[in-house]
């Protein structure tokens, strides 16, 4: 079967714990020279990672000098150790759901895995919401549960973080697909920086889970 490409939905939502307040380091800067070393004495690169991976994101597709810039920089600078469905422990990308509630149940799903691994009953964050415009071109894999079941496996980012980063170092803007957590929800996962626009901070939220249950609270605030 031939992949099929698509526009992302627009806008997409993406939920951010707000315990991470926004950092502005990279919104004012003009070049990519000032960012260096506005990096640098505010202390990003003391963190060998983080120093680590900007360098293996082509310094054309570094964000800087327009509003929210640091939000988008940060998710692909900042990476969970094990990485995430679409992409490897080496670099982020930017996640996001077509709706709110698909965005709320997949930050639940971490959020309980968390009260699981701390043997806490429950658990409930606040986060802000940022929508935001997605272009270029997606892989389109929605639909396709069955043909690629181990890119969809619930339990293992194996196959599906190897697709991901065949798909970024291809040149690819990303992959559209369904939501493991939320049926019937639509995901999309961005490796082109640039190519995330128009971001806004929108309402912050409060979301409770149950670490027995598959319950999901969520609270406007």
């Amino acid at each position: 079967m031939a992949d099929a490409f698509a526009a992302a939905p627009a806008p997409s939502h993406r939920l951010i714990p707000s315990q991470f307040p926004p950092i502005g380091l990279f919104d004012t800067v003009a070049t990519a020279a000032d960012l260096e070393a506005v990096m640098d004495l505010a202390g990003w690169t003391n963190d060998r990672l983080v120093a680590e991976r900007i360098q293996r994101l082509p310094q054309a597709e570094w964000v800087y000098g327009r509003a929210n810039a640091s939000i988008v920089m940060a998710s692909f600078l900042h990476v969970a150790p094990g990485g995430a469905r679409f992409n490897g422990p080496e670099l982020g990308a930017w996640y996001a759901g077509a709706a709110l509630p698909t965005a709320a149940f997949e930050v639940a799903h971490h959020l309980r895995r968390e009260a699981v691994a701390r043997a806490l009953p429950s658990l409930r964050r606040t986060y802000r919401t940022y929508t935001a415009d997605l272009a270029g071109s997606y892989l389109d894999i929605r639909g396709q549960q069955a043909l690629r079941a181990d890119v969809y496996a619930p339990d293992s980012y194996a196959a599906s973080q190897a697709l991901g980063e065949a798909v970024r170092a291809s040149g690819g803007a990303g992959i559209l697909y369904d939501s493991v957590r939320h049926q019937g929800g639509t995901n999309i996962v961005a490796h082109r920086p640039r190519n995330i626009l128009n971001i806004a901070q929108a309402d912050h939220w409060d979301v409770a889970v149950e670490a027995a249950t598959p319950r999901v609270a969520l609270r406007k605030l």
